[in-house]
Order: structure tokens, then sequence, then C-alpha cells
């Protein structure tokens, strides 16, 4: 994440903050007079500099007050001296705490935390925040006025650690990774009310963690918020913040596109355009996918096209999105002609793209296509779905009997070691009734059984209809009973 510019170093430690009682590193009321607190820091920082690897630890311990250890205060000084060797500073602080010579405050966390962050070792800069943030939790909520206790900290010891506006990236990290929305919002707000914006991949991530856990409106309206420009006042000129990206963008489409909102998706597309955003490979899929999956394979196709034209290079999943357009409005056909055009320029299929094709050529019940790229995904070593393995099942069912199906789930079974579903087992029981072949269907139900599968209301309708069929009235009147004791749900309820 990129450090903004020094204007904005300035800038961030003008925040109006909360007063607390502690100062800046205060030192608790029994620390040593102010002569020998430098004494004391002096030496440690001579014995970290310059003493052999080996020897300063012990040095180091035998050094630190025997009673308290060493203040959270001159933690802080002594790691202030060592800024310029990051890896050493944070050695001596961990050291502090694994052997308890420092009851540490915030303030220290705060000190190693900086040092870190303006050399740039963000994942111990991280971990550290993510730290201090458990040990010293907040006793109130935070929002505009009150913000979190670590972030007040942050900016107070901002200057004198030299530190900069990246740490305030990490921080908001620190909490979008604990699923903090609240919080990370409040802090972006906090920072743009002065001009301050996290990097673009913070607000991203942000905006991605509300899209999947309040939806996408919620993500719509922070991205207006983040990504807001304004008119700068008795200026005349815009105040942009941070520029949003491809990602940004993709990042909506993607929210919007899981709740089957079109419309949006296309308003996201044309802001996209307007900002003039390079879309990627990725963010035409996502159009490309809500259009087919509303069935609109013309405007599908205008935004392949459109593709090309930009010389945006089609690729598996640009691919595999028109194929299984395609397919799904029953123009096999047409899918075939992309996947031969895919194969032509040297595009690998997937699993994916197999499957597409055969749940296509299955709909238009074209059985031996079918299996011709089911023999051709096993060659390529590819595992099929089980939904995959169902509609074929069930194709076979339809148009070469029970047995034929039957025959190519074991044989799926056999060659990719796996178990089928429930749906799989409740397809054939239901297809070997149907025909009157209650002993098979009999075998596999326990089969099923045997697999973790209990029978539902589908296995025992389809054995009382097999029966009653057969005049076995009997047999099925004790499935009805056995439902009744077993208190198999109807499948409505």
């Amino acid at each position: 994440m990129a450090m903004l510019s020094s204007l904005t170093r300035r800038t961030v430690l003008s925040i109006p903050l909360t007063k607390h009682p502690l100062s800046t590193f205060s030192a608790s009321t029994s620390s040593p007079p102010q002569s020998e607190d430098e004494t004391l820091v002096s030496a440690a920082t001579t014995i970290l500099k310059h003493h052999r690897s080996k020897s300063r630890w012990s040095e180091i311990l035998s050094l630190a007050p025997p009673t308290s250890g060493f203040t959270p205060s001159q933690v802080s000084k002594i790691i202030l001296q060592l800024r310029n060797t990051p890896h050493l500073a944070l050695r001596f602080f961990n050291f502090t705490v694994h052997r308890s010579i420092c009851c540490h405050s915030v303030s220290s966390y705060a000190t190693i935390i900086h040092i870190l962050s303006r050399s740039r070792l963000k994942s111990q800069a991280l971990e550290l925040i993510k730290c201090a943030i458990r040990k010293f939790p907040d006793t109130h909520k935070p929002d505009s006025s009150n913000p979190p206790r670590i972030f007040e900290i942050l900016v107070k010891t901002y200057r004198s650690c030299d530190s900069a506006p990246f740490v305030f990236d990490l921080l908001i990290k620190a909490y979008l990774d604990s699923k903090k929305i609240d919080v990370s919002v409040q802090l972006v707000r906090t920072l743009a009310s002065k001009n301050i914006f996290p990097h673009i991949v913070v607000c991203n991530s942000l905006i991605e963690l509300i899209a999947k856990s309040r939806g996408p409106f919620a993500a719509y309206d922070m991205y207006v918020e983040i990504f807001r420009c304004e008119k700068g006042e008795g200026s005349g000129r815009e105040v942009k913040g941070v520029m949003a990206n491809a990602y940004t963008f993709n990042v909506l489409m993607v929210a919007f596109h899981r709740e089957g909102v079109v419309e949006k998706i296309e308003e996201v597309w044309k802001e996209m355009m307007a900002k003039n955003c390079t879309p990627n490979v990725y963010s035409y899929s996502i159009l490309m996918a809500a259009y087919c999956e509303d069935g609109r394979m013309e405007n599908a196709m205008k935004v392949w096209k459109e593709m090309g034209d930009e010389d945006v290079k089609h690729d598996i999943v640009a691919y595999n999105t028109i194929i299984e357009g395609f397919c799904k409005v029953g123009k096999v056909g047409r899918a075939e002609e992309v996947f031969r055009e895919m194969v032509f320029n040297e595009v690998e299929c997937t699993c994916v793209t197999l499957e597409h094709l055969i749940n296509g050529h299955c709909m238009s019940g074209n059985i031996d296509a079918a299996l011709v790229l089911y023999k051709d995904m096993c060659r390529k070593g590819f595992k099929p779905e089980s939904s995959t393995i169902d509609v074929v099942a069930k194709v076979l069912c339809d148009k070469s009997g029970v047995f034929d199906a039957l025959e190519f789930v074991r044989a799926v079974i056999k060659k990719h070691d796996i178990v089928p579903r429930k749906t799989t087992y409740e397809l054939l029981i239901q297809s070997l009734c149907k025909e009157g072949w209650m002993e098979e269907a009999l075998k596999l139900q326990v089969e099923m059984v045997g697999k973790g599968y209990a029978p539902n209301f589908e296995i025992y309708s389809a054995f009382i209809d097999g029966y009653i069929k057969q005049g076995d009235e009997e047999k099925a009147e004790t499935l009805r009973n056995e439902m009744l004791r077993n208190k198999i749900p109807c499948k409505d309820s």
C-alpha cells in the first residue's frame, strides 16, 4: 500500500481526538528520576546496538529493574533509538513481552507499530495491531466523537515516531480481518473528514465485506461515500479522494449479480465507463454472466464482441460464461461453436467447460453427445460434479432405461472413487420402482442407507406407488404405516 503525500503526513496530526489523562509516553508514578531514566535507556540502547547477539539479551535482562521491569515509556524511548533497525526493535519488544519485564501500555504498542509501519514490515505491524486491539479493548462503542483508543494513541504518537499514513491502512485492515465493519467504517470516515483516504486495497476490502454481510445496496452506499467527488469550498475545483479501480466495480457487480439485480449491474458498468476506469476481463465476464442468466444472449454477445474490439483477450472464465449461457437457453449448437473457437485459440478447457456442454446436450436429449463429452472429461483427468452425474443418469433413464443409468453411475463411482449424493439414489430408485423392478430398488435402497442417507418422502412414495402398480396393497400399507411411525415429513412440509 503506497504512502500518501507529505502534506497528508502533516494533516493526520490535526485530527481532533477525545482527551485522555494518558500522555504520549506516560511513565508510572514509580518511574525513576529523569537522569536515571535517560541512563537506563542509553545503556539498553548501547547493549542492543553494539553487543553480540548471544550476550545482549542476558545483559538486557540484568539491566531491567528487578521489581518493576522497564516502564512502557522506557521501552518506547529505546525502540525510538532503534528506529533504523526495525527488526532489532521488534526483537527487543517481543523479548520484553516474553520475559514479562514490561507491563506494556497502548503507547508502547503504538511506538513499535509505527516503527514497523514506517519500515514497511506489514505482517509484523499488522499482527501487533491485532494483539493491541485484543489486549486493550475499548470500553465504549467507537463513534465520530470517540474513536477507538488505539487509533487515538497512534495519532498522538505519529509525529514523534516519524510514521507514515500506511499505519492507518493496517489498523483498518486489522478491524476488517476481525469482521468489525462499524469500527472500520468509522475510521474511514474520521480520516476522510481530514481528506485522508485509505489505500484502494483497504477501501475495496471494506466494500467487499459490507457486500457479503449486509448486501449490495449497503456496499454501493459505502462506495459512494468513499469515492465521492465534491467541490472544494471557495476554490471552485473538485477535491478527489482515492480513485476507484476495476476491482472496486467488480466487487459491486458481483454483489448485485449474487442478488440477480441486472439493472444495477448495468448501472455500475455505466459508472465505470463514465469514470474512465478500464474494465478487465473479469469485469466483462460478470456483465456477460448477468445477461446469460437473464437469458439475454444477444446482450451477452455484444459484450463478447466489445471485448475483442478493446483487445481484451477472452479467458476461460469468459468462454465458460458464454458456453453456459447458450446451453441454458437450449442453443447447444452455438455453445459448441464457441467451444471450437476456444480450442482453436488454444485456451485450455476446464472441467466446468465440459460440464456445461454435457448439461446442454442432456437438455436437448442428445445423450450420445453427452457421453462422448464425459469420456473426454475422463481422458483429461477431470472429476464430474454430482449434479452432472444426476443429469446424465436422468436422461439415460428416459432414453435407454434405468439399467443403463445404473451402469453409468456404477462406472462413475468406480472410476472416480466418489459417493453419489442422495438425489442420485432417489432418481434411480424412483425409476426402478416405476418400471416394476422392486427387488433391485430394495437392494439400492439398502446401499443408500449404508451410505448414511435415510429414506425420505420421495423414496417411500416410489416404493408405495410401485407396490400398488403390482397389486401388492399389503406392502404398500405397511410402508404407509412405517412412514407414520417414523414421522416422515411430506414433500411440502
